[in-house]
């Protein structure tokens, strides 16, 4: 970590050229010989990254970033702070500390919090920018995590955990098993330090899965941000054996959605009707959670198919997710789509539909936008439909 970065007129040439392509500067001659150019720009590129994902740090002074994929691959500051609700008592690890957002927000809810992170410059990062935030409550161990734990011999309330993939060779499918610490494997030591447990992993990982390689889960939280689920939150504690709480989560601007239910249990058979008055489409912590029969028990909705995920109602209800009013409906066929959709401007989805929203709006030449919203989706009696909807919320 070189220090010169924090120079005033470096910094001020950072903040001057926030948003600035970084390619178009790297073209440039170096006008600080203290530092390396490639910093510099480095510094430009994470810090606009920051803007909006973590606000707090993007106007605080001297601030040092690592690189742009480090803060791409960090929590945001919505996601932290949604973290730090579950959480309390005197003190909590995290083994995979990062750019240390989360121990950021940890920290405003826990007495000491302990940093560990085996990159050492990154370790350095942190211990810098705490006391730039003002955060004194963070200590910061540069190692392994696994060797911390062992020689702190203490007894933790919490202990936080993000492993990172080995390698993207297996794509989009992935085990907590391969990735780095091996969670499953570590499991029995960790429970030696603490009974409870959090874990965070992307939303790739396959809840079903994860629940294979886990023991003691007695939450799952999908957290998503603006209708994209950003994490999965793992709640573990030392040897519980009851159901497991799914906790779906969609923090919006101006409100936050919540949907729990238990994994695995419904409490009635899903009704499935031809479309009413109005159409309901969950959100995606709900579609991630695989609630569908729960969702629509709980608020009194039909469902239109087994599979398409969508729901109707005679009743204009407040439902996690967006709802529609249905001004049109009929089946997806060349005569009704030439009269009611073909050269018209339209925002279009698909559920349980073969054609995808591209051939769609080319086959029948739609343009993207306006105020009808246009599901292409299968009813109860397997026919394809068309159902053209305006927006309630």
């Amino acid at each position: 970590m070189n220090l010169d970065i924090l120079d005033s007129k470096i910094q001020d040439f950072i903040d001057s050229n926030i948003g600035v392509s970084v390619s178009k500067l790297a073209l440039q001659k170096n006008p600080f010989p203290i530092v390396e150019w490639i910093s510099v720009l480095n510094q430009i590129a994470a810090k606009s990254k920051a803007k909006e994902k973590l606000p707090t740090w993007f106007s605080t002074k001297n601030i040092i970033y690592p690189s742009k994929i480090s803060v791409e691959q960090t929590s945001s500051e919505k996601t932290a702070l949604y973290k730090s609700t579950l959480i309390s008592g005197e003190n909590l690890i995290d083994l995979t500390g990062g750019f240390g957002i989360d121990d950021y927000y940890f920290s405003k809810k826990i007495k000491n919090v302990t940093h560990c992170e085996i990159n050492s410059e990154l370790s350095q990062i942190v211990q810098h920018n705490c006391k730039q935030l003002g955060q004194d409550n963070i200590t910061c161990y540069a190692e392994d995590s696994f060797e911390t734990l062992s020689k702190l011999k203490t007894q933790w309330d919490w202990i936080y955990i993000d492993p990172s993939r080995r390698n993207d060779s297996k794509g989009k499918v992935f085990m907590l098993k391969d990735c780095l610490p091996n969670v499953p494997e570590n499991l029995d030591f960790y429970f030696e330090k603490s009974n409870s447990i959090l874990i965070k992993t992307a939303p790739i990982l396959d809840i079903t899965a994860g629940i294979s390689e886990l023991n003691n889960i007695k939450s799952i939280h999908i957290v998503a941000v603006d209708n994209e689920v950003k994490e999965l939150l793992w709640e573990l504690s030392k040897n519980y054996q009851g159901d497991i709480s799914i906790k779906t989560v969609n923090l919006l601007k101006e409100k936050t959605e919540i949907f729990d239910f238990t994994f695995n249990k419904i409490n009635g058979q899903p009704i499935f009707s031809l479309p009413q008055k109005y159409l309901y489409e969950p959100n995606s912590s709900i579609m991630k959670s695989g609630g569908f029969d729960q969702v629509g028990l709980c608020y009194g909705l039909n469902k239109l198919h087994k599979h398409s995920h969508l729901y109707t109602s005679n009743e204009n209800k407040n439902f996690p997710g967006r709802v529609f009013e249905i001004k049109n409906s009929f089946a997806y066929n060349k005569s009704e789509m030439k009269s009611y959709l073909e050269n018209m401007k339209a925002n279009v989805t698909t559920r349980n539909f073969p054609d995808s929203v591209e051939s769609i709006r080319k086959k029948w030449k739609i343009k993207e936008g306006g105020d009808l919203y246009c599901f292409f989706t299968t009813d109860e009696n397997n026919t394809k439909i068309v159902l053209i909807c305006t927006k309630m919320k």
